[in-house]
């Protein structure tokens, strides 16, 4: 792991929980959740990108479903498996209310990332789970607005090189809503309470 990796996504994390702080407030009745409460922050409000089978995406189309958003890409050796893995038992903890949960796994290496390795990458975690490739072009807007980090580190191969992103994720709400900044390793059953709390409108 690149240190300039941990260096960014600490940081990175450091401002999104005095951003939630400052947002969340301190009334008591706000409800307990485990990531960082960035309710009414102006970034990562939507995205309308094509997903691994060409079709069109926009957050709008999950609508009544909480959404779970993670930025990486299919030759990451750990944070991206790990986390999608970590997704996919947060779906199962939930029971009966797993299909109200959708996962959102957007391409950071576009170059590398066709459309046929990210449908087989995905179907390795959940096969409902969806996944997003911003052509070149688009890229640098779409993790600007969700402010995300992102860098190509070179490999000894033009091929071989690896890259470095933020580690954390987003959820939102049922109404599309951005709620919460999930930091790295929270862990499927802190993910699945604050889904939970969300489905029942919190």
């Amino acid at each position: 792991m690149h240190k300039r990796f941990w260096l960014k996504t600490l940081a990175g994390a450091a401002t999104l929980v005095i951003t939630g702080g400052l947002l969340s407030g301190c009334s008591s009745d706000a409800p307990a959740f485990h990531g960082v409460d960035i309710t009414g922050a102006d970034y990562a409000r939507g995205f309308e990108l094509t997903d691994a089978q060409g079709q069109l995406r926009r957050l709008e189309d999950f609508a009544g479903k909480a959404v779970i958003v993670f930025f990486g890409y299919t030759q990451c050796p750990d944070v991206c498996p790990t986390s999608l893995q970590e997704l996919a038992e947060t779906k199962r903890l939930l029971g009966a209310d797993g299909d109200k949960l959708q996962g959102v796994f957007v391409t950071v290496d576009p170059e590398r990332d066709t459309e046929q390795l990210l449908t087989a990458y995905m179907a390795n975690f959940d096969a409902g789970f969806v996944a997003l490739r911003p052509s070149p072009e688009q890229l640098p807007e779409v993790t600007k607005a969700f402010k995300i980090y992102y860098k190509k580190v070179p490999g000894q191969t033009p091929t071989s090189y690896t890259m470095d992103h933020s580690a954390g994720s987003y959820t939102y709400d049922p109404k599309g809503r951005v709620r919460l900044y999930n930091r790295y390793g929270s862990g499927a059953q802190a993910l699945a309470d604050d889904v939970k709390l969300l489905l029942q409108g919190k």
